[in-house]
């Protein structure tokens, strides 16, 4: 086999491997979508078919009209993006510490907030609880998105870490003998050089945030503070299960998330491949 040949043989695989990946992953969402707009009838049917001729929206209009989703909706965006800000602004900070600055156990530090992002929520969600009870923070959003920081930040601060390690020392002191305070230094020269590593924990963070169920549920009772994980189980779980409504719960839930990382992901990979560059 000539080597041209092998080149569009292994060129061939890799672009059919990542169409299989591309269909397993978007077929479900596809189908999700497509039952959304299908007529009662058609859903429920014992053969299913991939495509409707009388395609309609009733069950968006449904779901707005008959549900709370639009105030699902807004607590979780609130819920998600305070989450992202206060995880972002504590890594930052805890990074830049373990990395700037020599003291002892500086090195214990960082594995120890490695090992605990080891334990599962559900190990943690039960002291949690408690904890936010007695600091009166339950059936509130702030006590919800402290659960979230709490649950991303070791992994967050891991990442930024060695980000922040990568990042010569010499231009954050370059900037402070041309006047620049340590604060300056490091939000003008630092944190813009570890952007990737910023995105990476923001993509984390918001989607640990907009798609958990388990902490919602324990300390979320009220019908006005729950989430879209926890709005939409409950119209599951209610006496007369509206497929349609269901499914375009589904899509209205996945389309944040999905746009969300397909707007920071092109300075994600420029962000790499410049960092590898200079690398």
């Amino acid at each position: 086999m000539s080597p041209t040949v092998r080149h569009l043989v292994e060129r061939g695989t890799v672009y059919l491997g990542a169409a299989l990946l591309a269909f397993a992953c978007g077929f479900p969402l596809f189908w999700m979508a497509l039952t959304s707009v299908k007529p009662d009838r058609e859903i429920i049917t014992a053969t299913p078919s991939i495509w409707t001729a009388a395609p309609h929206l009733d069950a968006y209009r449904r779901l707005f009209d008959q549900t709370r989703f639009e105030t699902y909706f807004l607590n979780s965006i609130w819920v998600a993006g305070g989450s992202t800000v206060m995880t972002i602004l504590v890594a930052v900070l805890a990074a830049y510490g373990i990395t700037r600055f020599r003291f002892k156990g500086r090195e214990s530090i960082a594995t120890v907030m490695l090992f605990t992002y080891m334990f599962a929520p559900i190990m943690i969600v039960i002291p949690f609880y408690i904890m936010m009870r007695k600091l009166g923070l339950t059936n509130s959003h702030f006590g919800l998105m402290l659960s979230y920081a709490s649950f991303s930040l070791p992994f967050s601060m891991w990442l930024l870490r060695s980000f922040f390690q990568s990042i010569p020392l010499e231009l954050e002191e370059a900037a402070m003998i041309d006047g620049a305070s340590r604060p300056q230094a490091v939000a003008r020269v630092v944190v813009p050089m570890a952007l990737p590593g910023v995105i990476a924990v923001s993509i984390f963070t918001f989607i640990v945030a907009w798609n958990d169920y388990l902490f919602a549920r324990v300390l979320i009772g009220k019908d006005e503070l729950k989430t879209l994980p926890i709005g939409i189980q409950d119209l599951y779980e209610s006496s007369v299960t509206d497929w349609g409504v269901i499914m375009a719960a589904g899509v209205m839930i996945t389309i944040p998330a999905l746009v969300f990382f397909v707007s920071v992901q092109r300075y994600l990979i420029a962000g790499w491949g410049a960092g590898g560059v200079k690398g």
